[in-house]
């Protein structure tokens, strides 16, 4: 007869002899695998956004908790994973390398190296999911944010803290003024990041080239994601380069990042959804697509003294069809930030580069950040060009027009000539100050119109070599006295009749 007890004993000896390996992991399999999508069975436990590894060395992204099963989403593998594959829960959500070894890289959404440059060795991860600052952790967007670019600094201004929406047709000109930003920060001791979303290779190859060539790539990362990347890979690019943001954001430092592009990543998320099979509802894309980008976009903010005082600058770029900013996610994402810049295909053809809309573009924050003496100077720019707007309407019909009326279209054309600015070329501070006070002032009332852009480019050369000593005198951030302005308008007159000579004795009907 069998002795049960001394059987259960040896058992009992076995089972002591077992070292534990502490080596359990939530297990289980996958039942469906295809479109880069998968289900699995038997995980329990398991966190939405949740890192998942999968056999083979493939990592997915839990995103539908459902009574029998897990839904995923596959980074990579998607022609590799298989029916049965084992599935293991890593207890962690997606994350981020961050640290200033990142700056001057180019990254994946997974902080992987794309550039051929050796691995990135940095320790410190950050979760690409992070809550928002508290409202009473926030402090008020009180400095500016400079781009360079005269039209926006003076009319659209942008603080350090706040989310500005470039928005516009494609082929406008949306990542050329965020590249023109990024490019001006040379001297600003503000961390710049520049999110690629599903844009072709050879666009981003240049853009990365355009940095290089400026300097700018030393306190700048680029967090790539191309046309080519699986669409888990670009709705996950946003959230990266904001964790890294948030890094520097909560050592005190100013960081710029720009969203280049939220339509392409609505779209990654409406494939993703619409695989999952998630409910369809407006244009196809799920219920949660507002929430999709304002968890992101709140995350951009000035924090207060207390909290370091860092900030986040977002510059999201949307792309319309055919002008409408009336469609699902243009108007999303204007109700989620702090003002847009318009760019019109109209604009654009007519040879007004950069494309700005005034009429439809606002800050509604970056105004009291904007530098005292350029607020003082262009608080009657925006009026000047509408009344030019619409008198040059009215000017179609040939009817004969008083001389007050031709002086305001003159120089109406004239301010919209010196507002056209090339790529790459940003001005000063002082500079702007300079041409914004000449451009309103009589002094062009004698250059001919089509002389104007070269003679503002010409006036800012003269005041650069000759008169460094106004330029010294102007200081951005206090009034401009009445005797510097004479002084300024002086130099500017002195310049006109040396470099148009006779011309400037022509009446304004000749011009």
């Amino acid at each position: 007869m069998l002795d049960l007890t001394k059987i259960g004993k040896n058992l009992k000896e076995k089972i002591a002899e077992v070292s534990e390996t502490g080596d359990s992991h939530n297990t289980g399999r996958i039942i469906y695998s295809g479109d880069g999508i998968v289900r699995i069975s038997g995980l329990s436990g398991v966190k939405y956004n949740e890192l998942l590894n999968v056999k083979g060395g493939y990592r997915a992204l839990a995103l539908n908790l459902e009574e029998d099963s897990v839904g995923a989403v596959l980074f990579s593998g998607e022609d590799k994973v298989r029916f049965g594959d084992y599935v293991y829960a890593t207890g962690s959500t997606a994350e981020m390398k961050v640290g200033e070894e990142l700056l001057g890289r180019i990254v994946n959404p997974l902080g992987e190296p794309l550039d051929g440059l050796g691995e990135i060795h940095s320790e410190k991860t950050r979760p690409v999911e992070f809550p928002a600052p508290a409202i009473m952790d926030r402090g008020k967007v009180n400095k500016p944010l400079q781009t360079g670019i005269l039209a926006i600094d003076s009319m659209i201004p942008i603080g350090r803290g706040q989310r500005e929406l470039i928005i516009g047709d494609r082929q406008t000109g949306k990542t050329a003024i965020a590249v023109d930003t990024i490019l001006n920060q040379k001297e600003e001791n503000v961390i710049c990041i520049y999110v690629s979303i599903g844009q072709k290779a050879s666009s981003l190859s240049k853009t990365v080239n355009v940095l290089r060539d400026g300097g700018a790539m030393k306190y700048t990362c680029i967090i790539c994601s191309t046309a080519d990347d699986s669409a888990p890979m670009q709705y996950l690019a946003p959230y990266s380069g904001c964790a890294l943001a948030e890094y520097f954001m909560y050592q005190g430092k100013d960081v710029l990042i720009v969203y280049d592009d939220l339509s392409k990543h609505a779209v990654a998320y409406r494939a993703m959804s619409l695989l999952l099979k998630r409910p369809a509802g407006r244009e196809a894309y799920p219920g949660d697509v507002f929430y999709l980008h304002s968890r992101l976009l709140e995350r951009a903010a000035k924090l207060s003294a207390e909290k370091g005082g860092g900030s986040i600058t977002a510059l999201p770029i949307v792309e319309t069809l055919a002008g409408d900013i009336s469609a699902y996610i243009p108007t999303n994402v204007i109700s989620i930030t702090d003002g847009q810049i318009y760019l019109e295909s109209e604009l654009f053809n007519s040879g007004v580069r950069p494309a700005v809309n005034v009429g439809l573009s606002v800050s509604r924050v970056g105004g009291s950040a904007q530098r005292k003496a350029v607020r003082r100077i262009s608080g009657q720019l925006r009026i000047n060009l509408a009344q030019y707007r619409e008198l040059a309407i009215f000017m179609q019909f040939g009817s004969d027009l008083d001389a007050e009326t031709q002086k305001i279209l003159s120089r109406g054309a004239k301010l919209t000539n010196v507002l056209k600015q090339r790529r790459y070329l940003n001005y000063s501070v002082k500079e702007m100050i300079v041409l914004l006070l000449t451009v309103q002032s009589h002094v062009v009332d004698s250059v001919p119109e089509k002389k104007i852009g070269e003679y503002t480019e010409g006036l800012l050369d003269y005041f650069r070599i000759n008169r460094a000593d106004l330029m010294e005198k102007i200081d951005p951030d206090a009034e401009v006295t009445e005797e510097l302005s004479k002084d300024i308008l002086a130099a500017a007159e002195e310049y006109l009749n040396y470099s148009i000579g006779d011309n400037s004795q022509r009446s304004i009907n000749d011009v």
